[in-house]
């Protein structure tokens, strides 16, 4: 993973700017084509909910693109947060040879 300092864009916010506003389209729209409650897609777009796979599969059909590039842009979103959430100097390491940690 690339390290970096700016956080990447939450995957609502494409969805939001590069596939809806882009298009003309309206939330209630989308939410309709995609067959899902039209205050789940608003959860997404204003970023208080993340692209679960299965959404990740109808907005790949509804838009043309491929079910890992909505997978990959949450999986980064969610990776660089973990990152700077997790301290890494509480972690022990394992040996697995003595099965002891190290």
């Amino acid at each position: 993973m690339l390290k970096r300092n700016l956080p990447p864009v939450h995957p609502g916010e494409i969805l939001r700017e590069d596939f809806i506003k882009e298009r003309g389209l309206t939330i209630t729209e989308v939410a309709n084509g995609l067959g899902v409650a039209r205050g789940n897609l608003s959860a997404i777009i204003n970023e208080r909910a993340g692209i679960s796979p299965e959404m990740a599969v109808k907005l790949s059909e509804a838009f043309g693109n491929s079910t890992e590039f909505w997978v990959n842009l949450q999986k980064n979103y969610e990776v660089w947060h973990a990152e700077r959430k997790v301290n890494r100097s509480e972690i022990l390491h394992f040996d697995f040879q003595s099965r002891q940690a190290v």
